[in-house]
């Protein structure tokens, strides 16, 4: 055996017998790679790479048994049966196609089988024309030979297409090494089936080894062309996915190269309102305005630049443009972000600032500035200036007896009832609660008293019209400047007492404010002078209502508030005391003691609950406040993580840069800033962006009824939306319905407090919410 063996290795060229191992390897190769870049394709591109396939895969094989002849064999000798080798070369190529064809399109169950089985059909064929004048040709063993290496082809050509189907390399070179193995198969069935018979003869490999350059040079073309091909749909599909990607941006985009538009996504198009197709090549400054043009290119990239654009019905459209290079080209990407929800967000949130959401009117920070505007205007111009305070009779007993809901609706009938009396220099607002104020300048006395009248006859009218429910009862307070006050806070405090002693007299009048009033300002001072003392005293107490997560219930801290037990007035109500404490200083002393009592007990819970305490403005402008706050976080030994001190939007405006530089140090030691009361003060943007606050609590005058007013509800969303946007939690002040916890939960807010969730009172009756032991939270649990 090993005498045939070496006899026959004795039989071949080695150089030709390489090559045609090489070729055979090669075309194998080739013959799967464009196959699998043909699956890889669709339509008419398909066709071409799977012809392209069976041409280059099947000239390559029909030339490695070409070549493995020519290595036992002279060229002239094989090529004298032409016709033969040709028939066999195009059914090879025509196999070869037809075969990927199949394994392609053909029902996956017999796909392989029979595009393998065709490809081992032209193996075969192949191997019976190349081996034709061998000796032996035709006999028996011969024959027998050729139909084993056709179905030895058959299985291999079919486990290749198997492998080549499958994504890895691994499998894919398998099935190159199979088709390899099945196109050698007839060539050793020749040489078996010729027995003996073979003797070596001198070789002229010259034609052999051009056939073989031939071969060769085919499959290199062929694979450049798949590397090419390959190159340039990874390029198209990279720029689809890139384009795929801008048309899923909100923003508009639009490419610029020397000026003009390359590209734009569908969200510029739909935003201007014309098709991407009319806008490419255009000039840019058909989209923006020259303007805009000429700061895009004056300044660096990367530049925001507020602009305004035509949109598809013709309107402006607030945008902001923003620059930027694109790759190595001389293009630039030229951003449009549509500012119409984040200008109505702004608008939205600066009606917030200057009115009241309940109303409508402006609110008292707004009042207060246009009255000092035109006390300003009465004195260059020897005029008066009038202020009517008002406020609605029996307001508490309206909210027991029939709702808050009810409540609302009276002041906006008010709201509502008063404008036709107003001017338009007149200006009504809501000062806090059922308080209202009017100003009328340049007016004069018996002017004012006629507006008061018809006010309260309008007012009647309104209840005539109303018919069932509770009565709106009011009455005006009047006072003048110069002749009552010299400045805005006078006339409106002389206005209220007025106002107070229209209440005194039977109601539903109106009474200017007289010097007898002074007595009622003596009152006034008394208070003040009590509440000095209060403190040394022993008369003021802090209570705690407790703050919970809306989304698991549990109670996460607490607010202290403040009361005061005045031995002879009874409970001082803090709307009354605290702004005097504010005005006349005694805020510092009490404000001290509230923050030490307050911290002194929360550090003795034994849950780490957080203990919010309101600052007032006073407070915060005051020199030394957070050398205070740390003495007393150092003295109590409270973390100052769990200490959250409330500031009101008014206390920031006074001298914001006082404010912002006490709160950073406030914020440096660790304790938590909240923005106490939003939307009802002086609210900005500016101070959420400037001032470090961690919260938003929201004032129950916007959670009132949130649940059924739908313009409530859409403000409510607004303020909700902005902390989201700022990543600032919001809490819900003044909750006191299910429905209304029911919205806020729904909305994706995260802290309530309110009557519903519980009434402020002694921390001794929360023990359940403060204590890890027995009768705590853990242990109900």
């Amino acid at each position: 055996m090993l005498q045939t063996a070496d006899t026959l290795l004795a039989l071949h060229d080695g150089r030709l017998i390489g090559l045609a191992l090489l070729i055979g390897v090669l075309a194998a190769i080739t013959m799967i790679d464009l196959f699998q870049h043909a699956r890889a394709t669709s339509g008419s591109s398909r066709g071409i790479w799977i012809s392209a396939a069976g041409i280059a895969g099947g000239f390559g094989l029909w030339a490695s048994q070409f070549i493995a002849q020519a290595s036992i064999r002279p060229a002239a000798e094989i090529l004298r049966g032409s016709e033969t080798l040709l028939l066999g070369l195009v059914l090879m190529v025509l196999l070869a196609g037809a075969g990927l064809r199949a394994a392609v399109s053909a029902p996956r169950r017999v796909a392989t089988a029979l595009g393998g089985g065709l490809i081992g059909l032209g193996l075969a064929a192949v191997g019976a024309a190349v081996s034709a004048g061998l000796p032996g040709a035709g006999g028996p063993a011969w024959s027998a030979g050729l139909v084993l290496s056709g179905v030895a082809g058959l299985v291999l050509s079919g486990l290749a297409l198997g492998c080549s189907l499958r994504e890895s390399p691994a499998r894919r070179a398998v099935g190159a090494l199979c088709l390899s193995g099945a196109v050698m198969l007839p060539h050793a069935v020749g040489l078996a089936a010729a027995g003996g018979g073979l003797k070596p003869v001198m070789l002229d490999g010259e034609f052999a080894a051009s056939l073989g350059f031939a071969s060769l040079t085919l499959l290199v073309l062929s694979f450049l062309g798949l590397t090419l091909d390959s190159r340039v749909r990874r390029r198209r599909e990279s720029q689809d996915l890139m384009s795929s990607l801008a048309d899923a941006a909100v923003e508009g985009i639009a490419i610029c190269e020397g000026g003009r538009i390359v590209t734009v996504n569908t969200s510029l198009a739909e935003l201007i309102g014309r098709a991407p197709a009319a806008l490419t090549g255009r000039p840019i400054g058909e989209i923006l305005p020259d303007t805009v043009v000429a700061r895009l290119d004056a300044g660096p990239d990367g530049r925001a630049i507020e602009a305004e654009l035509v949109g598809a019905g013709g309107e402006a459209l607030p945008v902001e443009v923003i620059r930027r290079p694109v790759g190595n080209r001389p293009c630039r990407a030229i951003a449009v972000r549509d500012l119409r929800a984040r200008r109505q967000a702004e608008r939205d949130i600066q009606f917030l600032a200057h009115h009241d959401t309940l109303t409508g009117l402006p609110n008292r920070t707004t009042f207060r500035a246009r009255l000092d505007e035109e006390i300003a205007l009465a004195r260059a111009g020897g005029r008066l200036v009038a202020v009517l305070c008002l406020d609605l009779d029996r307001f508490k007993d309206v909210n027991d007896l029939y709702g808050h809901a009810m409540g609302d609706g009276l002041l906006q009938a008010l709201a509502r009832w008063v404008a036709p009396v107003l001017g338009p220099r007149h200006m009504m607002a809501r000062l806090g609660g059922d308080e209202f104020a009017i100003l009328l300048p340049d007016v004069e006395r018996d002017e004012a008293g006629r507006i008061a009248e018809e006010v309260l006859r309008l007012i009647r009218e309104g209840n005539q019209r109303a018919g069932r429910g509770p009565i709106l009862a009011t009455s005006i307070g009047i006072a003048l400047c110069p002749t009552d006050a010299e400045d805005g806070q006078t006339l409106l405090n002389h206005a209220d007492a007025a106002l107070y002693c229209a209440k005194n007299h039977g109601r539903g009048v109106h009474r200017f404010f007289e010097p007898v009033l002074a007595a009622q300002i003596r009152d006034r001072r008394s208070l003040e002078h009590d509440l000095r003392h209060a403190v040394e005293r022993g008369e003021l107490r802090v209570v705690y209502q407790p703050q919970m997560a809306i989304d698991s219930g549990v109670v996460v801290g607490f607010e202290a508030l403040l009361r005061w037990h005045h031995p002879e007035r009874g409970t001082v109500p803090p709307d009354l005391f605290i702004p005097i404490a504010e005005e006349t200083g005694s805020i510092l002393q009490i404000g001290e003691w509230v923050l030490r009592e307050t911290c002194r007990e929360a550090a003795s819970w034994q849950k780490p609950l957080r203990i919010a305490v309101n600052v007032s403005a006073v407070q915060l402008h005051a020199p030394g406040f957070s050398e205070l706050v740390h003495e007393v976080l150092f003295t109590t030994g409270l973390a100052p993580a769990r200490l959250e001190l409330e500031i009101t939007e008014t206390a920031l405006v006074r001298d914001p840069v006082r404010a912002l530089t006490a709160l950073r140090r406030v914020k440096a030691m660790g304790v938590r800033i909240a923005m106490d009361d939003f939307g009802t003060g002086y609210s900005s943007l500016s101070n959420l962006r400037a001032f470090p606050f961690d919260k938003i609590k929201i004032d129950r005058s916007f959670i009132r009824a949130v649940d059924v007013n739908r313009e409530t509800a859409a403000i409510m969303r607004a303020v909700l939306g902005l902390g989201r946007g700022l990543g600032l939690p919001v809490l819900a002040e003044g909750v006191e319905t299910s429905a209304e916890l029911a919205f806020l939960g729904a909305e994706a807010c995260q802290e309530a407090q309110g009557y519903l969730l519980g009434r402020p009172g002694p921390i001794a009756q929360f023990a359940e919410h403060t204590s890890e032991g027995p009768g705590g939270e853990n242990a109900a649990a």
